[in-house]
């Protein structure tokens, strides 16, 4: 089953590899060579730690390419308007309390906390799709059942100006 993908995210992770691939491995390679030509290979540290390193290398590598392995690419800043909430919304929720929490939903091995990255398949996440706006869902969380408003869905760039590749604010 084909997964989808935001475009920033498969960005990053291709950005990633190609740095592994063509600076880092090859630049490790190299010290790797280098110290095989100083002779006995069991005692040389710098041998020893290169192969270790390439491994790592190699091991990141094939974890990178299998988490974009048979995915859709989705340019989320060009997704079409909807009220709906799918891959790729930005949606602003309110709990109880009146505290607002806007997010977007991607896949998961894209999240990140820090800039509300929240996975489809996590439990809001589930509880959001199809949903729309002005719709209330009930959140099971282990401290109780939450229940939350959602205020704006959104899709494209944030209409706030934030961007979750720049840790600069925006004016």
């Amino acid at each position: 089953m084909t997964r989808q993908f935001t475009k920033r995210g498969y960005d990053s992770i291709t950005e990633e590899i190609n740095f592994l691939w063509n600076e880092e491995r090859p630049m490790v390679l190299q010290e790797v060579h280098d110290a095989a030509l100083q002779g006995d290979r069991s005692e040389n540290a710098a041998y020893i730690y290169g192969k270790q390193r390439m491994r790592m290398i190699d091991k990141r590598l094939r974890i990178l390419r299998q988490k974009i392995k048979d995915v859709k690419v989705v340019d989320t800043d060009t997704l079409p308007k909807s009220s709906i909430v799918s891959f790729g919304a930005l949606v602003t929720v309110e709990d109880e309390d009146g505290k607002l929490m806007t997010l977007r939903l991607v896949d998961k091995e894209e999240i990140d906390p820090e800039r509300m990255l929240v996975s489809v398949q996590s439990p809001i996440g589930r509880a959001l799709l199809g949903k729309e706006e002005g719709d209330e869902f009930d959140l099971v969380l282990p401290k109780g059942t939450v229940t939350y408003d959602i205020i704006t869905v959104h899709y494209g760039p944030d209409p706030n100006g934030y961007n979750p590749d720049n840790t600069e604010e925006s004016s």
